[in-house]
């Protein structure tokens, strides 16, 4: 037996008892003659303690063991010394004496510090067993078996049967391209890696399961962005005899378990709504960002009339003015201001048009061709203030709504409007068009 205990379980009520802990050393002091170390293990950290009074043979073979050396460890659980206890540590009440070491493994140099933040990915893939050590990795990986467990357990609840499908198949039309695999048995032929079970879910339905579910694994062969990689796991449901107020109310009563189960956190049920036209009129995008107050404003009924022609001109060919309040921004620097502006043009728009809002001034070459009347609604409209930064936008709606949607997130970032934000900001959007006009 390599333990008799983890590294989170000792307490005060084992204080006098024998145990014997298994781990990693994660740090070594030697104090005047007595050497202290943590040990790690998944679930925690003990202090040992070996004291040369005690043992003289294992306290000096102690003094040899170095940082994530493996370690099989016994002794006796003892108090901590008055005023050395540790009130942030579960175990830290006690401490183990040692009597007996035995070293499982020795390490060699590490490749980067632990308990740090290495910069250099390919570093850590390169020791991505050492990588994993890291507490901050290794809580991703319990939390992503506890998200699991409850999924299965909320579905299977709900009368949900879990099967798995095949992974090599027959390549058929998807949103990306597959990754093949070539056939030994028939050369020339391939099989593909499937983009979603879509098929095989479509035919259990038929089959007459009704309701199934799978945390099924997914393979696309597209270039990697933010929200995209090559292969992924997705929760994957699909249910025979339903409407859409069921599909609502089973994934709201999922996500609420498995965020309950997971992260102790109740969330609000049901989830607001709002449809694809709502989303993109009021936030630019269709998957908003509701945790800072920045929309986007229609001001179509503001400039009309107006003689500013890059206004006007958007709205005589049936397109849109739209604009947003970057509130206490107009002290944004010039690389910054650059930076709104390339992108901008970069999701459609001819260029950025702003006003600050600065000493009582309106700054901008625009201000010149707006009546006192398109003043007084702008500022109603968008509530501006000293300070403010408004950023325009005037072209065909879609233009219009993807670069004020683009901008308002990346002014949000500059403004830092949700660093360090843990809201839980959940949100059903409705209605998506089936296709988008392509001229």
């Amino acid at each position: 037996m390599y333990r008799t205990h983890d590294c989170n379980q000792l307490r005060a009520s084992d204080i006098g008892a024998r145990a014997k802990l298994a781990g990693w050393v994660r740090m070594h002091r030697n104090l005047g003659g007595v050497v202290f170390l943590d040990l790690r293990d998944r679930e925690g950290l003990t202090q040992v303690v070996f004291r040369p009074e005690q043992n003289l043979a294992v306290t000096e073979f102690a003094r040899t063991l170095g940082q994530e050396d493996v370690i099989e460890v016994s002794g006796r659980v003892a108090a901590r010394i008055t005023g050395m206890a540790n009130p942030n540590l579960p175990t830290g009440e006690i401490e183990l004496v040692a009597d007996d070491l035995r070293i499982l493994n020795r390490a060699d140099v590490l490749p980067f510090p632990i308990e740090g933040d290495p910069a250099n990915e390919d570093l850590r893939l390169s020791y991505r067993y050492f990588d994993l050590r890291r507490p901050q990795l290794s809580r991703n990986l319990r939390m992503r078996h506890r998200i699991t467990k409850v999924t299965r357990d909320y579905l299977d609840s709900q009368g949900f049967v879990e099967i798995e499908t095949p992974i090599l198949s027959k390549s058929t039309p998807e949103g990306a391209r597959d990754f093949l695999v070539p056939s030994r048995i028939t050369p020339g032929r391939f099989y593909a890696l499937p983009q979603a079970p879509q098929q095989y879910k479509q035919l259990l339905m038929v089959g007459g399961i009704e309701k199934y579910f799978q945390i099924a694994k997914c393979f696309r062969d597209e270039d990697l962005r933010a929200d995209r990689q090559p292969e992924f796991t997705q929760i994957d449901i699909e249910a025979s005899f339903v409407v859409p107020e069921d599909i609502f109310a089973l994934v709201e009563g999922m996500l609420a378990a498995i965020f309950r189960g997971s992260r102790g956190v109740e969330i609000a049920t049901p989830f607001p709504r709002l449809t694809y036209r709502e989303a993109m009129e009021q936030f630019g995008s269709d998957k908003p960002d509701r945790r800072f107050a920045i929309h986007l404003v229609d001001l179509a009924d503001v400039f009309a009339t107006s003689i500013f022609k890059m206004f006007r001109g958007a709205l005589d060919s049936g397109g849109s003015v739209k604009a947003i309040n970057a509130k206490q921004f107009a002290g944004i620097t010039t690389g910054q201001l650059e930076d709104l502006t390339t992108m901008a043009k970069l999701h459609g728009a001819k260029g950025l048009v702003f006003i600050k809002v600065e000493n009582g001034e309106w700054k901008s070459p625009i201000v010149k061709f707006f009546t006192a009347e398109e003043k007084a609604a702008l500022m109603a409209k968008l509530e501006i203030d000293e300070g403010d930064l408004i950023l325009f936008a005037a072209d065909k709606w879609e233009v219009v709504c993807e670069v004020l949607g683009r901008l308002r997130l990346r002014v949000a970032e500059l403004q830092k409007l949700t660093e360090n934000s843990d809201a839980l900001d959940f949100l059903w959007v409705t209605e998506f068009p089936l296709m988008a006009f392509d001229p």
